[in-house]
């Protein structure tokens, strides 16, 4: 068996192609332009090369962007004072902090301030409590993403076993709630968990998430599993050239790929459908503003 590869890039444009849509018909029927704020607090370079992508994507789906970037000595008072005021902008639906923020500043502090509903990366404690409870809520994206391509290949996850190694709360948790709310039986599994291996294996779906290079392999894959790998790490790539590196994920691809039924590739798997996700919970948290049906197959 070689497995299918659920192709990231491709499932990701064309949710950013129902996200422009919906924009497009927003604007044309109600004359709202939804609004997407992204706050980068100093000058790390990965945090800077998202932040540009994000710009550039938002404006492609037809959304206003707001661009606002800080210098790494900026206070905590002036950061807040700047995300009060995003709050309080009608033209705002979405916001969004880059993290990691500087070491001097409260990320937990900084994330709370945000209007839950504004909060598009879903990290706001009320929307981590909602997501838990059923309730209506702002999803994180990866998670988010991770739950549309699954519906996509399996149809119902109703009854499913699903195991997903890794308990973050970016990625970990709300995995997990996500995949509770469709009806499968949900492990979590981490690095103190027994018999880890064994517990995979009964998977039907196995989530990646624990930011170990290449950890997963074959041996802990049942056959015919699905297998998201959210990983993203960076190794020495000397095949490459003397300081050359590689992107791999949390699975070992070229194992793992011979056993699973389905499996997402690092990169272009998992990756893309980040930032289509944040556009799609900006399209989502500007419809509920405006008391508007949300876009239906965008949301969890």
């Amino acid at each position: 068996m070689v497995a299918k590869i659920i192709d990231g890039k491709v499932f990701a444009a064309g949710i950013r192609e129902q996200v422009a849509s919906h924009v497009e018909r927003l604007k044309a029927d109600h004359g709202i332009s939804p609004g997407l704020a992204v706050v980068l607090v100093g000058e790390d370079p990965a945090s800077q090369v998202y932040v540009r992508s994000k710009g550039r994507q938002t404006v492609e789906a037809g959304m206003t962007s707001f661009e606002h970037k800080l210098d790494a000595t900026t206070t905590e008072a002036e950061l807040l004072e700047l995300i009060a005021a995003l709050n309080a902008d009608p033209a705002v639906h979405g916001i969004l902090v880059q993290l990691p923020l500087p070491a001097h500043l409260d990320e937990a502090l900084v994330i709370n301030a945000i209007d839950p509903d504004k909060d598009v990366d879903g990290f706001h404690i009320l929307n981590v409590g909602r997501l838990a409870t059923g309730q209506k809520s702002m999803v994180p994206c990866t998670p988010l993403g991770c739950l549309m391509m699954l519906r996509d290949h399996h149809g119902s996850l109703s009854g499913l076993n699903a195991v997903v190694v890794g308990r973050s709360n970016i990625v970990g948790k709300p995995m997990a709630q996500l995949l509770l709310r469709d009806s499968c039986t949900v492990t979590i599994a981490h690095s103190r968990t027994r018999n880890i291996q064994d517990i995979c294996r009964r998977a039907d779906i196995l989530v990646a998430a624990v930011g170990r290079p290449e950890m997963i392999d074959s041996a802990w894959i049942g056959p015919g599993a699905t297998v998201l790998d959210v990983g993203i790490n960076r190794i020495p790539a000397p095949e490459k050239g003397a300081g050359k590196t590689r992107l791999v994920g949390d699975v070992d691809f070229a194992s793992a790929r011979e056993v699973a039924g389905a499996i997402t590739p690092v990169p272009g798997g998992v990756g893309p459908m980040t930032i289509a996700c944040l556009l799609a919970n900006t399209l989502t948290a500007a419809c509920r503003a405006h008391g508007l049906d949300e876009p239906e197959g965008l949301t969890a």
